[in-house]
């Protein structure tokens, strides 16, 4: 069962028994302002089961607001619930009437919190909060400007920034044997460790995994269930079946690919996604894909568990953005990856200026088009580093070096080279 509480009262009728009043500066006051919370309630509806019996589950605002709480805070689930029942300012973000000084829900609740809510559910309250704001600046803007003057359709404006990153993810090692954890430390503290050794040592973890599973597979065949375990356990166990079964695919063919591979007990959703970087080549987490759009704008494109290449959505948030705001970016930025030949061929003919630099021979620098190749990437200072002259500085003698570096000069006798040198000084 579900109740809707989308009224909200004025900041200044919050409610405080000590005395006061809330500040309409204070950022959650702001914040308040800008959060769709209608979209919120419809985003959150679907998430409900929609069954009049049972105790009303917490409002939209309530489960939305605290999520949004924990992340700008950065504080766990516990610290979470004791902020927000010592802070008036956060019970006013979550839609209360007045200042409460016992916990709004139990720390558990924010799990379900979670659950209610997709990511295409964020992706809208996104879009929402985008349409909000530009249609505040919108109507700042046509208030100040010249009703006289026409103007013309606008086909390109903005820029549109691109990029792909990896979220990062909790992921710890895992043991369940002393003796298996030991034989693991005994490889895993070596500094230089050889193929052979961890071969051995792979070996022998998938030995201690196999013995603990077929003893669970013994005690099914007496009689036993899994009736006992809880759903997190149940789960784990499926999950080291899989992983078992991955590792060993991998230990007997000797090789180190594998589909969906399993890097986390925990978190089986997590997948090594190769990034290259100097100091983590291999990341774990989801890998998103993010674009920088028109007037300051952040979105999130695409969410996958898995890897993928980012030049594959090249045109589709492109076509987004135009979308959206309705013309195409006047610049595309973006990483190398990006600049395929298929996604150059759809920024010429849009008239959009993809940054880098253009296929084929690079183009001489000269003072004509020197501007223009430093807006498709090369450095300012190329044009110096052509018309820079070749030629060495003469390298001169000082005094005190024993004659290092000294040049032979014609012009110089052999009496005054040697004068230092009577033994050698030429007869008068």
């Amino acid at each position: 069962m579900y109740r809707s509480e989308l009224d909200q009262p004025e900041f200044e009728n919050f409610y405080l028994p000590f005395g006061g009043k809330l500040s309409g500066k204070n950022r959650w006051v702001k914040l308040a302002g800008f959060v769709p919370w209608k979209e919120v309630e419809q985003c959150y509806r679907r998430g409900l089961s929609g069954s009049a019996v049972g105790a009303p589950a917490k409002a939209a605002r309530i489960a939305f607001g605290a999520l949004i709480i924990k992340e700008r805070l950065g504080v766990t689930d516990e610290e979470t619930v004791d902020q927000i029942a010592e802070n008036p300012y956060l019970q006013y973000f979550l839609g209360l009437r007045e200042y409460r000084d016992s916990p709004l829900f139990d720390p558990s609740m924010m799990v379900h919190f979670r659950s209610r809510f997709e990511q295409a559910d964020f992706t809208r309250i996104n879009e929402a909060i985008i349409e909000s704001a530009r249609s505040r600046t919108s109507a700042t803007d046509g208030a100040e400007s010249d009703p006289d003057d026409p103007g013309g359709a606008i086909t390109h404006q903005g820029k549109l920034v691109l990029d792909a990153t990896c979220t990062p993810a909790d992921k710890k090692p895992r043991t369940y044997r002393r003796k298996a954890r030991k034989e693991y430390l005994k490889t895993a503290k070596k500094k230089q460790v050889g193929r052979k050794p961890i071969r051995v040592a792979i070996g022998k973890q998938l030995r201690f995994i196999r013995r603990d599973l077929s003893h669970i597979d013994t005690l099914l065949e007496r009689g036993s269930n899994l009736s006992l375990l809880s759903k997190y356990e149940y789960r784990c166990l499926l999950v080291i079946h899989t992983l078992y079964a991955q590792q060993l695919e991998m230990y007997e063919g000797r090789t180190h690919q594998v589909a969906d591979r399993i890097v986390s007990i925990s978190q089986p959703q997590v997948r090594p996604i190769v990034r290259g970087k100097p100091t983590s080549k291999t990341e774990f987490g989801a890998k998103i894909s993010v674009s920088h759009v028109h007037e300051g704008y952040v979105l999130l494109d695409k969410l996958s568990w898995d890897a993928f290449n980012e030049s594959g959505g090249f045109i589709e948030e492109v076509e987004s953005y135009r979308k959206r705001f309705g013309f195409y970016p006047v610049s595309v930025h973006a990483d190398e990856i990006y600049r395929t030949r298929a996604n150059r061929r759809y920024c010429k003919e849009k008239g959009i200026r993809l940054s880098g630099k253009p296929l084929g021979r690079p183009r001489k620098p000269t003072t004509e088009n020197q501007a223009e190749l430093r807006d498709a990437g090369d450095t300012a200072g190329q044009l110096q580093h052509h018309d820079r002259p070749a030629t060495r500085p003469r390298t001169q003698h000082k005094s005190g070096q024993s004659g290092r570096g000294r040049r032979h000069d014609p012009r110089v006798g052999p009496a005054q080279r040697h004068q230092h040198r009577p033994d050698r000084a030429q007869p008068g």
